[in-house]
């Protein structure tokens, strides 16, 4: 008879799987015995079961580290808002207000975004974005809402000159380098108070 065929057999304990086209035998080890399907069902649905525990607690613990990191910024923002108008002064900003978490929306020109820091005057206003950690991607995020701050102030006709600064408890340091090149003033802790670093060169306006 042409064509492929397979004969299974028992051989010693193991089971032999031979072919007409297969040059030798493929033995497969045997499993222990005395084992039922029920007893493997039930422990890899406790496996399971454990691995649900698991993941509940992980999901717990971060959900509380992404509290945790909200209530820094939170009290970061806090201890730097009401100093940031007399500290820009030595940078020859003097601001009149400053407000926190200022919500901007225009649904109709489709813009919409929070400013956790304002700072303004009648001719400049500077917008700050407090994060624990700062990454890069936060920065990206504040370049974006420059941008969309004035496209807002345009539909309105506020001439205003537009700034940035991003704050932040521990800034590693490419992520500084990266701020500062953006063109945002960086604010960071120092002993009980903070310092700000202007960008290298004059600061971007929007």
């Amino acid at each position: 008879m042409e064509g492929f065929f397979l004969v299974f057999f028992r051989q010693k304990g193991y089971l032999v799987k031979r072919g007409k086209s297969m040059g030798k035998t493929k033995e497969l080890p045997t499993y222990p015995k005395g084992i039922t399907f029920e007893q493997v069902w039930a422990a890899l649905m406790e496996d399971r079961e454990n691995l649900k525990k698991t993941e509940r607690i992980v999901e717990k613990n971060a959900i509380e580290i992404g509290r945790l990191g909200k209530r820094m910024g939170d009290i970061v923002e806090y201890m730097v808002a009401p100093n940031l108008c007399e500290k820009f002064k030595e940078f020859g900003f003097h601001f009149s207000q400053s407000s926190q978490k200022v919500i901007v929306s225009d649904e109709d020109n489709d813009i919409s975004f929070e400013i956790d820091v304002f700072l303004e005057n009648n001719s400049k206003a500077m917008l700050t974005e407090v994060k624990t950690t700062p990454t890069t991607e936060d920065v990206k995020d504040h370049v974006k809402r420059l941008q969309k701050m004035r496209k807002y102030a345009d539909l309105r006709g506020d001439k205003r000159i537009f700034l940035g600064t991003v704050a932040g408890v521990v800034i590693t340091k490419n992520v500084r380098k990266y701020i500062l090149k953006q063109g945002f003033f960086v604010i960071e802790p120092a002993g009980e108070g903070f310092t700000i670093t202007s960008p290298n060169g004059k600061p971007k306006e929007w």
